[in-house]
């Protein structure tokens, strides 16, 4: 396979973890680590096939939809980040309906949203609103849970500046979320969604030509996971050659 390639912010945007399945988790870590995106493809094809699944299932069956089509995104392949859209968004609404974890699923709704106009830019107009709105009750419904201030930061980070936008401000959510996630050290080991929002902080930091905060957090990433692919052969070296012709 190619570099690995995410669209950015909204899938690296991370997501928090929320009692996986053990051995997924480990599984999409490793894969998320490696670039082994046809063996996530494989695990999430099989978790959805899986009969009686409980809520929990269902919304760890989310998170790895919400990886997969942030790839196929950031790698060109809307046809099939379009099929598992729509995957996603039926689980979204059947977790929704069971009243279900409602933050989350509201933090969820706010990035498929985001989807959609990734996938057609048109859409921004009508559905940006409909995202900035459910991030901002995803925080409400509950404040310690990182990953509506993730979201809220991927609105603010890609709205125009006219309508609000702010990438400064977009960090500034992300770093909220950083905090919370870090809480609780043992959730984040082995977890794909903090490295995912450890590499949006770099990449929002390099957005905003602070190149040397973006360098801090890339050293960051790599102290903890240092066979991170992505970020150790491909962006922090992009990073340290543009320092140098500086």
């Amino acid at each position: 396979m190619g570099k690995i390639k995410f669209l950015q912010p909204f899938i690296l945007l991370v997501l928090f973890a929320f009692s996986l399945h053990a051995s997924n988790k480990e599984e999409i870590y490793n894969y998320y680590v490696n670039n082994r995106m046809s063996d996530w493809k494989s695990l999430i094809d099989k978790l959805n096939i899986t009969t009686d699944k409980n809520n929990e299932m269902v919304l760890e069956l989310v998170n790895y939809q919400y990886g997969y089509i942030g790839w196929c995104l950031g790698n060109d392949h809307n046809d099939e980040a379009l099929v598992y859209l729509k995957l996603a968004e039926g689980n979204v609404k059947l977790l929704e309906a069971k009243k279900f974890e409602l933050s989350l699923i509201n933090a969820y709704k706010s990035a498929l949203y985001g989807y959609h106009i990734a996938l057609s830019k048109f859409s921004a107009p009508f559905i940006g609103p409909k995202s900035s709105d459910c991030a901002q009750q995803a925080m409400l419904l509950d404040p310690n849970q990182p990953f509506g201030y993730i979201q809220m930061g991927n609105v603010r980070f890609h709205m125009p500046p006219l309508m609000g936008g702010s990438k400064t401000d977009a960090i500034g959510y992300y770093l909220k979320a950083k905090v919370m996630m870090e809480r609780n050290g043992s959730e984040i080991q082995g977890d794909w969604n903090y490295l995912s929002l450890l590499t949006a902080i770099a990449k929002a930091y390099e957005a905003i030509n602070d190149d040397a905060k973006a360098k801090l957090m890339y050293e960051e990433i790599l102290k903890f996971e240092p066979n991170f692919t992505w970020v150790r052969d491909e962006l922090f070296p992009k990073l340290l050659e543009k320092l140098k012709k500086q």
